[in-house]
C-alpha cells in the first residue's frame, strides 16, 4: 500500500486504474466461463451475443471496477493519514510546552518524513515555518483552520470522479433499456407476428433492455454504499488529524 503511494499521487492512481482494468477483464472472462444458466450469463454479461465481448454490460463491469478503484485509492491515502497519527511526532503529556527552538527541532524531524499531501508531516512544516515566521499562537490557529478547511474541500472535489461513473452507469443501463426496446421494435416491424419463433425473439430483446438496467442499478448502488464509508472514514480521519494538532501543538505553543 505504502509502496504504490510513494510512486506519487498521480502514477499510484493510474496503476491502481490499470489494474483495476484488469480485474475487470478477468471478471468477465471468469463469469463467462462458470457454469451458470444461460440466462445468468445473458443477463450479468449479454452472453452469446453476435457483438459479445463488446456489450453494454461489459462496459459497465469495467466502470464498476474503476470506481472500486478510485474507492481503494481514497481508503489508501486515508490509511496513510492514519498511519502518521500512531507515529509520535508531538509530545503527549500533560506538560510539556514547545518553545521556538523545540520547533525547530521539531521541523528537522518531520522534514525528514516521506511526504504525502496532506498528511502529519506537511501539516506541520507548513504550521511551523508559519509560527516562526510570525510568532503568534492565533495566526497558528487560524493557519490549521485553514489548512483543515482546504483539506475538506479538497477531499470533497477528489470524489467527482466516482460520483461521475455512478452516475454514467445507470446512464449506459438505461442506453442499454432503449437499444433493447428499439430493437424489439425494428424486429416487430420487419417480420410476421404469425412464425413460430416471434415471441421468442421479441422476448429475447426486451430482456436485454431490462438486464442492463438491472445490473446498472445494482452496481451503482455498491459503489455509493461504499463510498460512502469511505468518505466517511476519511472524514473522522481529518477530525482526528485536527484535534491531534490542537491538543499536543497549538495549545502547547509558549512564547
Amino acid at each position: 500500500m505504502d509502496g504504490l503511494l510513494k510512486l506519487g499521487l498521480i502514477k499510484a492512481r493510474v496503476v491502481l486504474a490499470l489494474i483495476m482494468l484488469i480485474v475487470a477483464i478477468l471478471v468477465i472472462i471468469v463469469l463467462g466461463n462458470i457454469p451458470f444458466s444461460s440466462d445468468m450469463k445473458v443477463m450479468l454479461l449479454d452472453y452469446g451475443k453476435e457483438y459479445y465481448p463488446f456489450t453494454i454490460q461489459n462496459v459497465m463491469w469495467v466502470f464498476f471496477w474503476l470506481g472500486i478503484g478510485e474507492l481503494i485509492y481514497r481508503a489508501m491515502l486515508t490509511f496513510s493519514y492514519n498511519s502518521s497519527l500512531s507515529k509520535v511526532y508531538l509530545p503527549e503529556d500533560e506538560t510539556t510546552m514547545l518553545t521556538t527552538k523545540d520547533t525547530r527541532e521539531l521541523y528537522k524531524r518531520v522534514n525528514r518524513e516521506v511526504e504525502i499531501v496532506g498528511d502529519l508531516p506537511s501539516l506541520l512544516k507548513r504550521l511551523i515555518l508559519h509560527f516562526q515566521a510570525n510568532h503568534s499562537i492565533g495566526q497558528a490557529h487560524e493557519m490549521l483552520n485553514s489548512q483543515i478547511d482546504i483539506k475538506y474541500n479538497t477531499m470533497d472535489s477528489q470524489y467527482n470522479m466516482i460520483r461521475y461513473i455512478t452516475w454514467v452507469i445507470p446512464t449506459f443501463g438505461f442506453i442499454g433499456t432503449v437499444i433493447g426496446i428499439s430493437a424489439s421494435l425494428a424486429y416487430a416491424g420487419g417480420h410476421d407476428p404469425q412464425a413460430g419463433t416471434f415471441l421468442q425473439e421479441i422476448t429475447s430483446r426486451l430482456g436485454v433492455a431490462f438486464d442492463t438496467t438491472l445490473i446498472a442499478l445494482a452496481m451503482s448502488t455498491i459503489l455509493v454504499f461504499i463510498m460512502h464509508i469511505v468518505q466517511s472514514f476519511e472524514e473522522q480521519t481529518l477530525v482526528k488529524l485536527e484535534e491531534y494538532i490542537l491538543d499536543n501543538f497549538i495549545n502547547r505553543l509558549y512564547i
